[in-house]
C-alpha cells in the first residue's frame, strides 16, 4: 500500500470514475488535490484568457460541491492556486509521495503538464485511465494514427464494430484517510455562497438534470427542438457538467438506453448518441493532431485568407456587429457563459467570413467564456467551421439572415438579448481616426 495523490481534473465526481475507485483500493493514505494554474488568468496571444468569469463560478461550485461529498466520507479536497508541477514538487520533497493518480488527457497543454512531472520525477509513477469518453482506445477498430479523415467515416466504423460500452462504476465504498491535514483553500476562491452561476454545477447538480431530462418526454423530440436558440428543455444541457466532469458520458450513454428500453428508440434519441459520438471523435481528433488542432491552417495544408482587425473582433466579443442575432448570441454567451449549438455555428461563421478574423481568435474567446469549453471539442469545431478540420469541404459560410428567419422568425430570441441594437463595422482607420462616411 502507498501513500498516494489523487489529482482531480475533467473528472469532479466520485460516481463513474474508475480510477478514483483503484486510487482508493491501492492507497494506504492518499491527498485529493486540484490546482488552479495562474497561467489560466494571464492574457494569451489572442488577447483572451482561459478561464472567464462564468468558467470560473462553474469550476469554483464544482469544487465547493467536491469538498462536501470528500467531507462525507472522512476526506478533503486541497486546492492549490499554483502550477501542477509546483503542487508534485511539494507532495514529492515533503510527503514522499511517489504514486501520481490522473485521468488520461487529450489536451496538449495538459499532456505537456504530465510529461514535464514525469521527466523531472523518474521515481514517481504516473497511474492513469480514461474517465472521459465513451471508449476505451484498445477498443476502437482502428489505430489512432489512422483516425478516419471524416466524422462520418469515423461513425460508421464504431457503429458497424458494435463496439461495448462499460456500465457506471459505483463511488468507492471505501476512501483512504487523508495523507495531510485540511489546509485553507486560497483566498482567492470565493466562498460557495458568493459565486453568480447561471447553471448549478457539481456532481449532485449533474445527476437531478440527468434524472430529470430522461424523465420527461424531451429526448423523443430532441431532434426537432435541438436547433433552438434559447429555452432550457430544448437541448440536453449535458455539456457543462460533461465538461467539467460532473457527470461521466458512460452515464449519459446508460441514462439514454434505459430510456429507449422504457419508451422506444427514434431519430431522436439516436441523434443524442449521434452528438456525443461526436464528441467522441473530437477527443481522438485531438489527441491525434495534436499542436496541429491550434495551428492557422489547422490540418490542412491551406491557410484561410484573413487578416486582423482589433475593432472588428472586440465588436464581435461584445455583440455589437451589424447582424442582430450575432449579436443576441454573444450577449447570451457573455451573461450566461452558455450558447445553444446552432448559435455557435452562427457566430463561428460570422467571424470567419463576415468579418474575415482568424478562427482561432474566436475559438480562444470560447475558451474563455463557455462553461462547458472542452479542449478537444471547441478547437475542432472551431476548424470545421473554419475549413481546416475533418472534412474535405471549404467551411461553413450560414447566411444570417436566412438564419434568423429560421431559427427566430418572431425576432423573440434577438430582442431578449438586445441583438437589434447594431453597428457598423470599420468606423475608425488603422490609426483609430474615424472614417468620414
Amino acid at each position: 500500500m502507498t501513500h498516494s495523490v489523487y489529482w482531480f481534473t475533467h473528472d469532479l465526481r466520485l460516481s463513474d470514475n474508475v480510477l478514483l475507485r483503484r486510487a482508493c483500493e491501492q492507497s494506504s493514505s492518499i491527498s485529493f488535490i486540484y490546482c488552479i494554474d495562474p497561467e489560466w488568468f494571464k492574457s494569451n496571444r489572442f488577447n483572451c484568457q482561459a478561464l472567464g468569469g462564468q468558467r470560473w463560478a462553474f469550476l469554483v461550485k464544482s469544487l465547493h460541491q467536491l469538498n462536501s461529498q470528500l467531507n462525507a466520507r472522512g476526506q478533503h479536497l486541497v486546492v492549490y492556486f499554483k502550477s501542477p508541477l509546483e503542487v508534485i514538487d511539494h507532495y514529492y520533497s515533503h510527503h514522499n509521495t511517489r504514486v501520481i493518480y490522473c485521468s488520461d488527457q487529450v489536451g496538449l497543454y495538459e499532456r505537456q503538464s504530465l510529461s514535464a512531472i514525469t521527466d523531472k520525477y523518474s521515481e514517481i509513477t504516473l497511474k492513469q485511465s480514461n474517465t472521459f469518453t465513451l471508449y476505451d482506445i484498445h477498443q476502437l477498430p482502428f489505430d489512432l494514427s489512422e483516425l478516419p479523415s471524416t466524422f462520418s467515416k469515423f461513425r460508421k466504423k464504431v457503429e458497424s464494430s458494435n463496439l461495448s460500452i462499460k456500465s457506471p462504476v459505483e463511488r468507492p465504498s471505501h476512501f483512504p484517510p487523508p495523507l495531510i491535514a485540511p489546509v485553507p483553500w486560497p483566498k482567492s476562491l470565493p466562498q460557495i455562497e458568493q459565486v453568480n452561476c447561471e447553471f448549478d454545477a457539481g456532481e449532485i447538480a449533474a445527476k437531478n438534470h440527468l434524472n430529470q431530462y430522461f424523465s420527461s418526454s424531451a429526448p423523443s423530440e430532441y431532434k426537432l427542438t435541438r436547433n433552438a436558440l434559447d429555452g432550457m428543455a430544448n437541448s440536453t444541457k449535458f455539456s457543462p457538467w460533461l465538461a467539467n466532469g460532473n457527470v461521466s458520458v458512460r452515464q449519459i450513454m446508460h441514462a439514454l438506453q434505459e430510456y429507449e428500453q422504457q419508451h422506444g428508440a427514434n431519430d431522436s434519441t439516436y441523434w443524442i448518441y449521434f452528438e456525443l459520438l461526436w464528441r467522441e471523435y473530437f477527443q481522438l481528433y485531438s489527441a491525434r493532431y495534436d499542436q496541429q488542432l491550434f495551428a492557422f491552417s489547422g490540418i490542412s495544408s491551406n491557410k484561410p485568407l484573413t487578416s486582423f482587425y482589433p475593432g472588428r473582433f472586440k465588436q464581435w466579443c461584445m455583440g455589437t456587429t451589424p447582424y442582430p442575432i450575432v449579436n443576441a448570441c454573444m450577449k447570451q454567451l457573455n451573461k450566461t457563459g452558455y450558447m445553444s449549438n446552432r448559435g455557435r455555428q452562427l457566430v463561428a461563421s460570422c467571424l470567419v467570413n463576415e468579418l474575415k478574423l482568424d478562427w482561432r481568435f474566436g475559438a480562444a474567446y470560447f475558451e474563455q467564456q463557455l462553461i462547458d469549453y472542452d479542449v478537444a471539442a471547441n478547437w475542432g469545431n472551431w476548424q470545421y467551421l473554419a475549413g481546416v478540420g475533418a472534412d474535405p469541404r471549404s467551411g461553413r459560410h450560414f447566411n444570417l439572415v436566412k438564419q434568423t428567419h429560421t431559427y427566430d422568425p418572431e425576432n423573440t430570441f434577438i430582442k431578449r438579448w438586445r441583438g437589434d441594437e447594431v453597428y457598423s463595422i470599420d468606423s475608425a482607420d488603422a490609426a483609430d481616426w474615424p472614417l468620414s462616411s
